[in-house]
């Protein structure tokens, strides 16, 4: 079994100069995460549940400033970005960045082979990825064309789900996987999500404003995240409650 375990993590964004002056933006995360879990983080903007991402997969734009992160008992924040991956983390993007002159099949193939620690046999290889493409209704056209370069928002978001089936961390962050797609992409992206879950038996962290993702995902914990912390969890059924209500009960709380 895999567990990622965050216990009282605090961040901020880097200081650019010894002048700088930041606050942080996560102020005490407490968070477990296991094989087989998903688990939906649920806030409004500016709450620091982005920011709890990219901590997580090592962004050099956030400083950690206290608390742990560790996978399976080892220390993920003494860890290179190359080195999460390695480990089994993955991170899809909110906003996936473009490479231009870097094709997706060169990129798919190339992250594999790091994560695999040796490239995938190309005749073994190829029929993976069209399989993969297959179920996310990716036309194999994609293949060749640079990464994300004149996608849509849609096919930016398959991508980010292709490149999770194919490489099959053992805990997957999803960053408002759901933002920008319509009905048809979101089908086609929560059930890439669900195979990998069946198939890999992988954690998930859903980070989401909205619970129509989690009409197709059901999450077995949602966590209410206010203020850089989590302010109250419980079953999908918390996930309706903030439908109906918003959150303003515990930002009333937050500034009380």
């Amino acid at each position: 079994m895999t567990i990622l375990e965050i216990k009282g993590l605090t961040a901020r964004v880097a200081a650019t100069d010894a002048s700088a002056e930041t606050v942080d933006i996560l102020k005490g995360v407490d968070l477990t995460i296991e094989s087989g879990q998903t688990h939906a983080i649920m806030g409004p903007n500016g709450s620091g549940k982005s920011t709890l991402a990219y901590v997580i997969a090592g962004h050099p734009k956030y400083e950690v400033t206290g608390g742990t992160v560790t996978l399976d008992g080892e220390d993920v924040l003494s860890m290179e970005v190359d080195e999460r991956a390695r480990a089994g983390l993955f991170l899809a993007m909110q906003y996936p960045t473009e490479i231009p002159g870097v094709s997706t099949a060169n990129f798919l193939r190339t992250a594999a082979t790091a994560v695999r620690g040796e490239a995938p046999k190309l005749r073994h290889w190829v029929k993976e990825v069209k399989e993969a493409m297959a179920d996310l209704d990716f036309d194999p056209a994609f293949s060749e064309r640079s990464v994300n370069e004149g996608f849509s928002g849609g096919e930016k978001k398959r991508h980010e789900i292709l490149q999770l089936d194919l490489l099959k961390p053992r805990i997957a962050v999803l960053d408002e996987t759901d933002s920008g797609l319509d009905v048809d992409a979101l089908r086609v992206v929560s059930e890439g999500v669900n195979r990998y879950k069946a198939e890999e038996n992988g954690g998930i962290l859903l980070i989401t404003h909205y619970t129509r993702i989690l009409r197709y995902i059901t999450p077995d914990r949602v966590h209410v995240f206010v203020d850089g912390r989590i302010a109250a969890s419980g079953g999908a059924e918390l996930a309706d409650e903030l439908e109906a209500h918003g959150y303003e009960k515990y930002l009333e709380h937050t500034n009380a």
